[in-house]
């Protein structure tokens, strides 16, 4: 049954969760869901806004790419923004994908196409200036990253210099850590009795992204290079093969396995073979990128807002192995829910090995009436949870029963509950410990109060110890606490210090990022944002009314509800006064409090790169929001201006000529904001 009543729940509900998980793959590189239950979220978001773009805007999850960048990093800002892909998930999808560019182009005949493998590693750009290697920077969320450019220079395959290079060249890759080098590292954390890394991509992730260099000089990195971003004074490149070409000829590492074709059949028979002989390679793969060979046909073709027209991953569909079936436990959320999960004989599939798989509720335990002791079918495609497809019926013993779903938290030991019509089962007390564990590094998290250092087990120790009942209590750790229960040798006292500065920096984080850890059911980073802006202060929304909230634009009555139930409770009315004791700040900024509403109610839509001015085309929209206005993702009738950047979007452009809709460069748009006119 669907628990949601209009597509506007569905999608605050779909956003919210694409935050979240966009957050743990690209920012904490440890994924929370498979690839495949990811790839149908998004996909389920871009239908419903495709059917209904009222509800789409800019904010949301479709429009962007990665996450945003670590603060542990410089930030730097890309010359070219670093797209994501659009997805394949089977060849019929690709033959569509095939028909699209064939129509945009215009001439069949001319359509050649390039098939490289897709790595399953860490996107970066590399820039070179007069030879040089000047600096080196992860994707990020695609106009901005961070800067790793000295764990950039250890890695062997990236040379510092090079002999007849451009003025300057800057050039995407990917970094990976071979499959040989992962199970040499594992082996030495198991000499060793430390945790074994879970798979290559993220270890190959969490090596390049770390404060100390010789951390990732260690790990053995590599690096493969399939893409030009800004190129000044070289030579000129029309075609994927001249690209390849140049890269190789200035002694930079290109994979020998890309091929072109001009007859689309060639291409479905390279995706194919590669499916099954994917392990071949000393690195992971997860599929093949297939692309417009001819450059200016792909300039012809553009992007959308966060993927280009004319190149797609056709995705590798998951793999299947065998293997028993342990035990079946639960783990406890910071919102209650009860999740089972199976605990397995360790096995090898997808490119790393597995020991645990989801089994996502109650339902899907008996549905697909999986027991103890059973050898099921474990499914995977790169992924760091699994997926249980179902058990070998001819394998289970005789003496097999039925699992039976927990009566009681195995935290808490309190009763758990499930409503009628609900899939989900939860602990309701409030003072669960595993409830307040999970809760608590939720609000840590780099998109809520981005609190650096304050992972799972330190988040354990504090909440077993008594130190920390629920997240107001964070902020009146002292120093001499976190010593006493953290520092086991002098090495640990820098990460206590580092600690309590991150706490303590977290006290000015802005009111929209204290909504958003709060955890309030349906309250995402846009809707967040909205709220905080309206009311100014947690005290005017803690009184707010849902007709005051709803009243809103972009605010429905599911999220107005959902923030009047949040402060109706007593424990968190409690948690927000902890704050206010302990001076986090519960209002707007100043320099947010002193702008005039020039635009209040007016929509403006920018497109592009704002490279002159803002840093990032999100900060853009952001102060199109703060000054009273909207910033949606889409033209429309009711769109006041439209505000090009570089690199900006064809068709909205040539929407808002159609509608008669005034476009805008960088400077008017500065004038806009001061007066909420058009000069």
């Amino acid at each position: 049954m669907n628990a949601f009543d209009s597509d506007q729940d569905r999608v605050v509900h779909l956003r919210a969760q694409i935050v979240i998980h966009n957050e743990a793959y690209h920012g904490r590189d440890e994924p929370t869901v498979p690839d495949a239950v990811y790839d149908q979220m998004v996909r389920e978001l871009a239908e419903i806004e495709e059917r209904r773009p009222d509800l789409l805007t800019a904010e949301s999850p479709t429009q962007m790419v990665g996450s945003a960048p670590s603060e542990i990093f410089a930030p730097v800002e890309h010359k070219a923004p670093m797209m994501s892909l659009d997805n394949a998930m089977d060849l019929q999808e690709l033959q569509s994908w095939h028909e699209r560019v064939l129509k945009g182009i215009g001439d069949p005949d001319s359509c050649g196409l390039v098939c490289e493998l897709k790595f399953d590693g860490l996107a970066v750009s590399i820039r070179y200036e007069d030879g040089e290697l000047v600096q080196a920077a992860t994707r990020g969320n695609g106009r901005v990253g961070e800067d790793v450019t000295h764990n950039i220079r250890t890695i062997k395959d990236i040379p510092h210099r090079i002999s007849g290079a451009p003025e300057v060249l800057e050039v995407r890759g990917e970094v990976y850590l071979p499959i040989s080098g992962f199970e040499s590292l594992n082996k030495e954390q198991l000499a060793k009795g430390q945790p074994l890394f879970a798979n290559p991509r993220n270890t190959a992730a969490g090596s390049l992204r770390q404060k100390d260099a010789t951390v990732t000089a260690n790990r053995k990195l590599a690096f493969w290079c399939y893409q030009l971003g800004e190129v000044i004074g070289g030579p000129r490149v029309k075609s994927s093969k001249d690209t390849f070409e140049l890269l190789k000829s200035l002694g930079l590492p290109v994979n020998p396995e890309v091929a072109e074709f001009s007859d689309f059949k060639e291409v479905e028979r390279f995706c194919e073979s590669w499916m099954s002989k994917r392990h071949e390679p000393d690195y992971e793969i997860d599929g093949v990128v297939v692309k417009l060979a001819d450059l200016a046909q792909r300039e012809a073709l553009g992007s959308t807002s966060r993927a280009p027209r004319w190149a797609i991953a056709f995705k590798f569909p998951p793999e299947e192995k065998s293997t028993r079936l342990i035990a079946i436990d639960v783990s406890i959320g910071r919102t209650g829910r009860v999740t089972p999960f199976a605990v397995l004989d360790p096995i090898f599939v997808g490119g790393s090995t597995v020991g645990m798989a989801t089994l996502h509720n109650e339902d899907q335990v008996a549905n697909k009436d999986v027991r103890p002791g059973d050898i099921v079918v474990i499914r995977k495609a790169g992924d760091v949870i699994p997926e249980v497809v179902g058990p070998n019926l001819a394998d289970r013993s005789a003496d097999s029963k039925p699992w039976v779903f927990p009566k009681v938290c195995p935290s808490c030991q309190m009763p758990l509950e499930r409503l009628s019509g609900d899939a989900n089962t939860y602990c309701v007390n409030r003072r669960c410990p595993a409830r307040i564990e999970t809760g608590i590094s939720y609000f840590a998290s780099r998109n809520a109060m981005d609190i650096e250092g304050l992972g799972e087990r330190t988040v354990r120790s504090l909440v077993e110890q008594g130190m920390v009942n629920d997240v107001g209590d964070l902020f009146a750790l002292t120093k001499s606490q976190l010593m006493k229960l953290l520092v086991s040798d002098s090495s640990n006292e820098t990460l206590v210090n580092n600690l309590a500065s991150a706490i303590d920096e977290a006290r000015e984080r802005p009111l929209g990022n204290l909504l958003i850890g709060l955890g309030i059911e349906h309250l995402g980073p846009t809707a967040a944002e909205l709220v905080a802006r309206q009311f100014r202060n947690i005290d005017n929304i803690v009184r707010a009314e849902p007709r005051d909230i709803e009243s809103i634009d972009g605010i429905g009555p599911v999220i107005a509800q959902s923030l009047r139930d949040f402060f109706d409770d007593a424990d968190n009315k409690a948690i927000v006064e902890k704050f206010r004791v302990n001076g986090v700040r519960l209002d707007l900024a100043d320099d947010e409090m002193d702008l005039p509403q020039v635009l209040n109610g007016r929509s403006v839509v920018v497109t592009g790169s704002l490279d002159g001015w803002f840093l990032t085309r999100d900060e853009a929209k952001k102060s199109i929001v703060a000054r009273g206005g909207k910033a949606p993702g889409s033209v429309s009738k009711s769109t006041y201006a439209l505000v090009v950047g570089s690199e900006a979007g064809q068709s909205k452009l040539d929407k808002a000529t159609d509608l008669g809709i005034p476009i805008v460069g960088e400077a008017e748009f500065r004038h806009l904001l001061e007066t909420g006119e058009l000069s």
